[in-house]
């Protein structure tokens, strides 16, 4: 560890941290796609945040941290989780019905290119380097080469999971930048476990009301799927992340970004024989180019600070997905 508090890279616990947040959240895609092929979308995504939520409150009290924040910062983490989690993640469980999970993550990896878009139309928003712009357009065209072949299809194509794929990282982007600019007194663990219960109890009003528990009998490997979401995807990964940007410099752990969706189209490919087809063979490097171009520019603006980061890997996963990502 040098003055500053960062760990060097070669310390084993850097890799292990990496690992995870590498293949757990590149693999959520994979988990979500077995998931919904026996539990309703909505249902299953409420079950995950609501469990979860739970999980990562009761880590926080059960660690000190305090649990009560002001009513204000609850309704800005109820409209986040909205953007992120109901809406965003929403689209990403419904799409997968439809769409590859290689497909999708490629797809929500887009998000560093919405933020770009964004924070140039807002009337607060920030610079964007000429060279994210760069990224920017060649990630639009990276997107138009992997959906080229049912773009060619015409209106006999079923392109209803894409285009609903195509909002999932513009709700995250919004949600993204609204929670850059709201502050909170609580720690990100207090303040992620609330927005997953919120974002799950939302979902599971929509889940009611739409009839999908009447329907929720997941197959063994779906509870597998739905118990590795909750436990990896939204609990160990998340807290690797937090430490992560603890330790190291917030350039290397914005990797995440560009590594999550390639793992994804792999293990798509290897465990679900999902189709790599000469489309994404293309369009994949041509995506995750340029996710490097528009982060690292962002990243050298900005010093190599981590807000940014941190508020990104509230969507899961971004996910998060974003998810961030997912």
């Amino acid at each position: 560890m040098d003055s500053g508090g960062t760990i060097r890279s070669l310390d084993p616990r850097v890799a292990l941290a990496f690992a995870v947040v590498y293949v757990v959240w590149g693999s959520t895609y994979l988990a979500i796609r077995v998931v919904v092929a026996s539990v309703p979308p909505a249902a299953s995504a409420a079950v995950r945040f609501v469990s979860a939520g739970l999980l990562l409150l009761l880590i926080a009290r059960v660690t000190g941290r305090t649990l009560t924040m002001p009513r204000c910062e609850l309704r800005a983490l109820a409209l986040i989780a909205l953007l992120l989690l109901v809406v965003g993640n929403g689209i990403v469980v419904w799409s997968e019905q439809f769409v590859p999970s290689g497909t999708a993550a490629l797809i929500v990896a887009t998000l560093p290119l919405w933020l770009a878009v964004l924070e140039t139309v807002l009337p607060d928003g920030e610079h964007v380097p000429p060279m994210a712009w760069v990224g920017v357009v060649t990630g639009f065209v990276g997107l138009a080469i992997l959906l080229w072949p049912k773009l060619a299809g015409g209106l006999s194509a079923d392109l209803r999971g894409e285009a609903a794929l195509l909002l999932a990282p513009l709700s995250w982007a919004c949600g993204s930048l609204y929670s850059k600019r709201t502050t909170f007194t609580v720690s990100p663990l207090v303040a992620t476990g609330w927005e997953m219960l919120l974002g799950g109890l939302m979902l599971a009003a929509i889940a009611a009301a739409t009839g999908e528990f009447s329907h929720f009998a997941p197959t063994r490997a779906g509870w597998m799927a739905l118990a590795y979401l909750v436990i990896f995807g939204s609990c160990i990964a998340f807290t690797a992340f937090v430490w992560l940007l603890q330790h190291v410099p917030a350039a290397k752990v914005a990797t995440y970004a560009y590594v999550n969706p390639v793992i994804a189209v792999f293990l798509g490919w290897l465990l679900l024989d999902e189709p790599f087809s000469a489309s994404m063979a293309l369009g994949t490097p041509i995506i995750v180019a340029a996710v490097v171009l528009v982060t690292t520019a962002k990243m050298r603006r900005e010093g190599g600070t981590a807000t940014a980061q941190l508020n990104i890997a509230r969507s899961g996963g971004a996910q998060c997905r974003a998810t961030n990502t997912a």
